[in-house]
């Protein structure tokens, strides 16, 4: 289905579930100054929050000039509508005047048309980019839901486009900072969005279209006024025997030498009141071996647990909080 908002249009009939929910989002957007919009629950339960059209209006400006899109570019919808990410596309489709073609919003999404702009879940982007028969072609690739793998950043190394990681969510309506893959080592803002820290070194965000600054669980680090490096949550912190772990630093380094999913997390023990255990997500058990000065001794995984599946939110990302040991 394409929607050509470099002109006037007429809203096309549709047929079927998710091209009913883009239709009715639009319609939404056009005819009201407030837009209400689910959270994933990714660090939380799932919520409803209100979003001022004028806002979403402005981070699409922004998005739009930090990649340098410009009128009657294309553009790919293939994300849930339901989601702030996949509105977003939408918004921008409108307010830069995009040729934006809708696709079923599918693990593995099939085009074989070239696309200036799309964006996609890491999970989307693995199933999609890197097969034999693989036929999507998107010159600006924006990624965000969850945290790019270290193995698909790898994949993206010899991509003949641009690929950035985003960093935002629904409250800050979607992305307010980006790194390009094989590029940056850091995640730099869109045109004036401040950041700053809190006294648990977790990001502090200032947009321009909110008047209240917005405190994350995201524990940084501050490069320079507009660039950051990502740690890890603070609410991932494991106190193992009075020792505090982010669990995040490590599985960066892990994942050189684990190619399935996994996550370092905890146990409930009587000595240690959290015991750290390495889960890793197979069917099957496998020996896991790595440099023994990868991680502080005090600090190894004391355990390996394999579990068939990981509880994940639907844009792949892992929740912890869900993991039952």
């Amino acid at each position: 289905m394409l929607l050509d908002f470099t002109k006037e249009i007429e809203l096309p009939k549709v047929d079927q579930s998710w091209q009913h929910e883009i239709i009715d989002f639009i319609l939404e957007f056009v005819e009201n100054e407030i837009i209400t919009v689910n959270t994933s629950g990714s660090t939380g339960k799932p919520k409803s929050i209100e979003l001022p059209k004028s806002a979403m209006i402005q981070s699409a400006q922004m998005t739009g000039e930090f990649l340098g899109l410009k009128h009657g570019d294309s553009a790919l919808l293939c994300m849930p509508v339901k989601y702030i990410a996949g509105k977003m596309m939408i918004v921008r489709a409108i307010e830069l005047g995009l040729k934006l073609y809708c696709v079923e919003p599918k693990t593995k999404i099939e085009f074989n048309q070239e696309i200036n702009f799309g964006a996609l879940t890491p999970m989307q982007a693995e199933a999609s980019f890197f097969n034999s028969d693989s036929t999507l072609k998107i010159d600006k690739v924006i990624l965000g839901g969850a945290k790019v793998s270290t193995e698909l950043e790898k994949k993206f190394r010899y991509y003949d486009g641009q690929v950035y990681e985003t960093y935002g969510m629904t409250e800050t309506i979607t992305h307010i900072a980006m790194r390009e893959l094989n590029q940056d080592a850091y995640f730099k803002t869109l045109k004036n969005v401040e950041i700053g820290q809190d006294d648990r070194s977790c990001l502090v965000i200032k947009t321009p279209y909110f008047d209240e600054e917005i405190i994350t669980n995201d524990v940084v680090e501050i490069i320079n006024e507009t660039s950051f490096k990502l740690v890890g949550r603070v609410d991932n912190i494991i106190n193992s025997g009075g020792i505090k772990v982010n669990p995040e630093t490590f599985e960066d380094k892990l994942k050189l030498y684990i190619s399935t999913p996994f996550v370092i997390h905890y146990k409930e023990d009587r000595v240690l009141g959290q015991k750290l255990v390495l889960v890793v997500e197979s069917k099957e058990a496998f020996e896991i071996n790595y440099p023994s000065d990868l991680i502080p001794r005090n600090q190894q995984p004391k355990e390996i647990i394999f579990v068939d599946e990981f509880p994940r939110t639907i844009s792949g990302k892992i929740i912890r909080k869900k993991i039952k040991l």
